[in-house]
């Protein structure tokens, strides 16, 4: 069972502090109600300085972490509520949210399991443990069957497009040879009235981008000419009419008008397919002036998780759900541009000693592992201060502004461009101009209310920046796909 303990350890603090630390946690219950959640972290982080020892102010700021994502801060805040107090149920609550959304479920079964044998009546805490324990048990299942069925045919071999049948009522763009710009026009066009291309159509698209990213390298390196232009978008996540936006403001792909979309092209907004397709229609005609790295959501892990799965299921099948995972693997990791800037998802590294020669050795034909380059370039995101921390996020590593520029300097590079993070104006220049976030989802989830932006660039890489607001979309919810754990966890 549990014990109700108090931290040996809990320091005096006076009653005027204890006072006016309710105060504070009242003002940031009232920011973490207006979906306010930064300013909610802040006054909760307030009020534990001014007393440390109440459990659930670490549990409402943990819960206020989870929000924004900050699940590493999220699971080390619940952990501290425990050790606070061994009876704080919300706190196991919030570890097993934390580590489920870190793909953690074994971890967080253990502490549903806690929560169930302290309240045996608790119908919500039951109903949450048999969720995650038949999660868990399917998985080991799965991988069961994989290690004793042996080596596996690829997806993409088991898809005989040709069988497929186009009924007579479907009245879309069809695909017959290979891609054309015409087709590309039909395909956002019936994109935008919330129409689906034929499953036929979609699955020669994805055969060919497999077969296309499966030739290139870990790393793929960009040539701007003199005299051209280039451009660079950040997180897309689903919300594919602010990307029909960004194609409206700055003109569509083109030989003239090349694109590098910087990773997590899918999960939250509900139009993911729609994403993904059009980008992968775009790299099919124009596969020498349109780009693609992946990102930490292009991997099983978060589209079981975040909606990308349950929409694929959706609107098409399982089956073509797993196509994608084994394309995502394929997907570069990142790309240099005229060999000064370095474009990647994540961030830096936790060494100092990383090359380019490195990041090309990569074997980046995986799921994403849980340390070293490959999760790094994935992962990571810059910090103010010097030196490097933690990562909020509980995966990667914090960068200070002396680790980027070292790794500039060892690689010859003017700066380097990644993605990851909401940013109020859509983009932020930081470490001395040396590392810049690009951020292409307005309004994210619809409730963040930032701005989107996207870089342009001549041949002097000299980053102009474009910012643009959310356009309307059809009344589909962001996560209306995500995975029931998410509700149960109260994450949506």
């Amino acid at each position: 069972g549990i014990s109700r303990e108090i931290m040996a350890s809990g320091e005096s603090v006076s009653e005027e502090a204890v006072r006016e630390a309710e105060e504070t946690k009242e003002r940031a219950n009232t920011y973490f109600k207006a979906g306010d959640y930064e300013n909610a972290v802040q006054y909760y982080t307030r009020a534990i300085d001014l007393n440390p020892n109440v459990a659930s102010y670490y549990g409402n700021r943990s819960i206020a972490n989870l929000r924004i994502e900050c699940y590493g801060y999220a699971l080390n805040d619940a952990t501290r509520a425990i050790e606070l107090d061994g009876m704080y149920l919300k706190g196991y609550y919030r570890r097993a949210a934390s580590n489920m959304a870190l793909g953690k479920l074994k971890l967080s079964l253990k502490d549903f399991e806690t929560v169930v044998k302290a309240r045996p009546r608790d119908k919500d805490a039951r109903e949450k443990y048999l969720q995650c324990q038949k999660i868990v048990k399917q998985q080991a299942f799965e991988r069961a069957i994989a290690v004793e069925t042996g080596p596996q045919k690829s997806v993409s071999e088991t898809i005989n497009v040709d069988s497929i049948e186009v009924e007579g009522s479907y009245d879309g763009p069809r695909l017959e040879e290979n891609i054309t710009a015409e087709f590309m026009t039909d395909l956002l066009a019936f994109f935008k009235d919330q129409k689906r291309l034929h499953r036929k159509y979609a699955y020669k698209i994805l055969l060919a981008v497999e077969e296309c990213f499966r030739s290139m390298s870990t790393l793929e390196e960009i040539e701007v000419p003199d005299g051209s232009k280039f451009n660079v978008c950040g997180d897309i996540h689903g919300q594919f009419y602010d990307l029909l936006n960004i194609f409206e403001l700055n003109g569509r792909p083109s030989p003239e008008n090349p694109y590098l979309f910087n990773g997590d092209f899918v999960d939250r907004g509900s139009f993911s397919v729609e994403v993904i397709l059009t980008l992968f229609g775009y790299k099919m005609l124009y596969p020498e002036h349109f780009f693609m790295s992946r990102g930490n959501h292009e991997s099983v892990n978060m589209n079981e998780m975040y909606g990308f799965f349950g929409e694929v299921k959706s609107k098409y099948n399982a089956q073509m759900a797993n196509l994608f995972t084994e394309i995502y693997n394929w997907l570069p990791l990142c790309h240099l541009i005229n060999r000064r800037v370095l474009v990647m998802h994540g961030g830096l590294f936790s060494r100092d000693d990383v090359t380019i020669d490195d990041i090309r050795q990569v074997d980046r034909h995986r799921e994403p592992p849980d340390e070293g380059i490959m999760c790094e370039l994935l992962w990571s995101d810059p910090q103010p201060q010097p030196g490097r921390s933690s990562s909020k996020r509980g995966v990667g590593v914090q960068f200070g502004p002396d680790v980027t520029e070292n790794f500039c300097r060892r690689n010859n590079l003017d700066y380097v461009i990644r993605s990851h993070e909401v940013k109020q104006d859509g983009y932020e220049v930081a470490h001395n101009g040396k590392c810049i976030t690009v951020f292409s989802a307005p309004n994210y989830c619809d409730q963040m209310g930032n701005k989107g932006a996207f870089i342009t660039m001549t041949s002097d890489l000299k980053p102009q920046f474009t910012t643009y607001d959310a356009v309307p979309h059809p009344d589909v919810k962001p996560m209306a796909y995500a995975g029931s754990l998410m509700s149960l966890l109260g994450l949506l």
